[in-house]
């Protein structure tokens, strides 16, 4: 069955360029990897994934592009057939694509009305085996979205896109995965809007290395460090400049597909953190807000 197979990248429009531009290379840990047209991409360094990040220059804030991988151009043209048939409003059907790392691909809106990119054949960057204490990002682990229909959007996500379940968090938090690794996408209740971009660490020795580099650059916090218990996973959330929420996290589960069974955890203080020892909470973090770029398509 033709499905996604990984993310690739998520693309912000901000007006402030080089504050974000800054954070994500001096602070949070990415390499600057080109900028073309006036967009600046940037790659993690453990990964051969072109680029996890673009950035462009605009007065509106607002998340241009949500991209996902699939395995071949064959799978491209399946899912572009499932989105339309879904009822997506798709901006261009599968293409040679003329972005940074070219490719093969298409572009819809989500049901709520967030861009969707899926490519395949795009072009590989240079990764390097990380070692213990650098403490920075290895890759973008998973992105949690907010939809008011959420029940129906971690439907779709199933039914269309070939996610398939892992876990609920009680019946407002849906973990799906696309691969070996527990959750790629989580949906939660909300306006339509990013909620935050994950990125994996090696180690939990290496996001706390992380945490250190930051609370020496005066990026405090949000929430964390802590352990989550659907994908146990342990977390800490900042903010860019712009207010985008970003995680390092470490030691995603690995799911077994043959054996894996879904459960809906109860939510309760030590569900959502299993240590209890770190700081903030869920009431720190930015509020979710419908995002400025639904149903708009962005410059590029």
């Amino acid at each position: 069955m033709s499905r996604v197979t990984e993310i690739r990248y998520v693309g912000y429009a901000v007006p402030d360029l080089e504050a974000e531009r800054a954070f994500y290379r001096d602070k949070w840990g990415l390499r600057e990897a080109g900028m073309r047209d006036g967009m600046v991409y940037f790659a993690a360094q453990g990964s051969d994934e072109l680029y996890v990040v673009r950035l462009r220059r605009d007065e509106l804030k607002r998340v241009d592009v949500i991209a996902f991988a699939a395995d071949s151009r064959a799978d491209i043209d399946a899912l572009h057939e499932k989105v339309v048939a879904a009822g997506c409003r798709v901006i261009f059907p599968p293409k040679a694509l003329e972005s940074f790392g070219g490719g093969y691909g298409f572009r819809f809106f989500s049901p709520d009305g967030l861009t969707f990119e899926i490519s395949s054949d795009v072009q590989r960057g240079q990764a390097r085996p990380l070692q213990r204490w650098e403490g920075i990002p290895e890759k973008i682990s998973h992105i949690v979205l907010h939809s008011p229909k959420h029940k129906a959007m971690v439907d779709f996500f199933i039914e269309v896109l070939g996610f398939r379940l892992s876990d609920w968090l009680g019946d407002f938090m849906g973990f799906l995965r696309c691969n070996e690794w527990h959750h790629r996408v989580a949906i939660l209740p909300g306006p339509p809007c990013l909620n935050h971009v994950a990125y994996d660490m090696m180690s939990v020795d290496d996001m706390m290395r992380g945490i250190g580099r930051l609370k020496t650059q005066a990026v405090d916090i949000r929430w964390g460090p802590g352990r989550h218990t659907a994908g146990n996973n342990t977390f800490s959330y900042f903010t860019t400049p712009h207010d985008f929420a970003v995680e390092y996290t470490s030691e995603l589960e690995r799911v077994d597909d043959a054996t894996w069974q879904a459960q809906v955890h109860a939510p309760t203080p030590t569900i959502m953190d299993q240590w209890g020892v770190g700081v903030g909470g869920p009431q720190a973090m930015p509020h979710p807000e419908p995002d400025p770029g639904l149903f708009k398509p962005p410059v590029a």
